[in-house]
């Protein structure tokens, strides 16, 4: 039985991941812990096979006084979590990078590949890439480091761009029919991930995505026929989008509508942990059956 120690009790991806593993009720023992008091530190790591951080500061600010505070979370004490863990005879540590290293979404198709250098675009991203660069001279033949660098996660239950979208699919009798693709992942298959990447005591530099790039009105376009909303695609508010995003420099534009994208082979795996297709995961995440 693999013991796994998740840093974060409140986290999305934690919580998610408990649940999943509840399937394989002789394979896996999970515990959580938070971070934000000291006295995790009192806490045993020499118990278990892997720890599982995903404590960290998720969403995106630009105001600067918050940075740092993303530092001393998502660098700072990632670094702290697996020195503790490696000094505790912990065999694997797995820590929750994000896409953002490579910066924010942009209007022109910019595919990443292995050979792509992180370039981040805020201190969320920069602190990210600063937790990677501080663990991986951590890793040993007794201590493996994974590192896994996820795009976009959603699926029920999800916070970020993902319930807004879905918000507004259930409502919208038009919305914007705007070219883009994004790189996303599917809870579950972002689970399934982990736990193979468990399973088979992984080390290295990870891009799980789903299968299927996303164009972001096909994707509001999906979440409304699951609740029976036929929305219509149109190009005729497009021009007027992108005036006023430029004007105003609206962020959320980039962050709905831009392009960021993993070369699709990168993601692939010996083992498939995609079990979700994108119609599928829609589905799921809006709980029909």
């Amino acid at each position: 039985m693999k013991r796994i120690l998740i840093t974060g009790v409140n986290s999305y991806v934690g919580k998610s991941f408990k649940k999943w593993v509840q399937r394989y009720p002789d394979e896996y023992y999970i515990d959580s812990i938070s971070l934000r008091k000291e006295s995790w530190k009192e806490k045993k790591f020499s118990s278990y096979d892997a720890v599982l951080h995903v404590a960290g500061i998720a969403h995106v600010s630009s105001d600067p006084k918050m940075a740092g505070l993303y530092y001393k979370i998502n660098r700072d004490l990632t670094i702290e979590v697996a020195k503790k863990a490696k000094a505790e005879g912990v065999k694997q540590f797995m820590f929750m990078s994000s896409i953002i290293v490579y910066g924010d979404g942009s209007s022109e198709i910019k595919v990443i590949d292995k050979n792509t250098v992180p370039k981040p675009s805020n201190f969320y991203g920069d602190s990210k890439l600063q937790a990677e660069e501080g663990i991986k001279p951590l890793e040993s033949d007794e201590f493996k480091v994974l590192i896994i660098r996820s795009p976009m996660i959603y699926g029920k239950g999800s916070k970020g761009n993902y319930p807004k979208l879905a918000k507004v699919a259930k409502k919208l009798p038009f919305f914007p029919d705007i070219d883009n693709q994004r790189s996303m992942l599917h809870i579950d298959n972002l689970c399934e991930f982990i736990r193979i990447m468990i399973e088979n005591e992984e080390s290295g530099l990870f891009f799980p995505q789903n299968k299927e790039h996303v164009k972001t009105s096909e994707m509001v376009q999906l979440i409304a026929e699951a609740h029976g909303n036929k929305i219509k695609l149109t190009k005729l508010f497009n021009p007027a989008l992108n005036i006023l995003a430029t004007k105003l420099n609206l962020g959320i534009m980039n962050k709905l509508f831009g392009n960021l994208v993993y070369d699709s082979d990168m993601s692939d795996y010996k083992f498939e942990y995609r079990i979700r297709d994108l119609k599928d995961s829609i589905v799921q995440s809006e709980n029909f059956k």
